[in-house]
């Protein structure tokens, strides 16, 4: 890896989702970087190809903005459909950039936030599983655990991205500045 730098807005990069053990998880081909600082990175993709750890791989189905915080152990996924906005909540390290792609290990928790406001917390188990089986540390459940806390609050106070304009501005901003054709 090089050194970590800052994703230059209006470039296209991957994301690339590993797991505790370093195998890879998950690979967006393509994300369109938004707004690159320091501490936070937002970027919008839509119709982008994902491969998966098994080599399967899909399209995502409907436009989104994905949002990764230096800081947090989580990033959030806000995806668009006909009935509202949906986001999908990872469980996660903090992001690093290093010119190859957007990096961050899934630790398998997940959250599911609905339009409606109501959420869940997804996958529990298979983060216990994982956790045994590649040996998560007391340190990293007491942070992720502390980050499923932090999460729902920021969902309950419609904070970050979870905040209406925040929606309006990126989807606004991805559509008209950076729209794929």
């Amino acid at each position: 890896m090089g050194l970590e730098s800052i994703p230059k807005e209006g470039s296209k990069v991957k994301i690339q989702s590993y797991k505790h053990d370093g195998s890879i998880h998950r690979v967006w081909s393509e994300t369109t970087i938004l707004k690159g600082t320091d501490h936070v990175v937002i970027g919008g993709n839509n119709r982008t190809l994902v491969t998966e750890s098994d080599g399967r791989t899909w399209v995502t189905r409907e436009p989104a903005i994905v949002y990764f915080h230096v800081e947090y152990w989580f990033n959030v996924i806000c995806m668009f459909r006909e009935d509202g906005v949906y986001y999908y909540c990872n469980l996660s390290s903090p992001f690093i950039y290093d010119e190859e792609a957007l990096k961050y290990i899934d630790y398998d928790l997940d959250i599911k936030v609905y339009p409606d406001g109501k959420y869940h917390l997804l996958d529990e188990d298979e983060y216990r599983l994982h956790k045994n089986r590649m040996k998560y540390s007391e340190d990293i459940d007491r942070i992720l655990r502390h980050n499923v806390d932090v999460l729902q609050q920021w969902i309950e106070r419609k904070k970050g991205p979870f905040a209406p304009d925040f929606i309006k501005v990126w989807q606004g901003r991805f559509n008209n500045d950076f729209k794929s054709y």
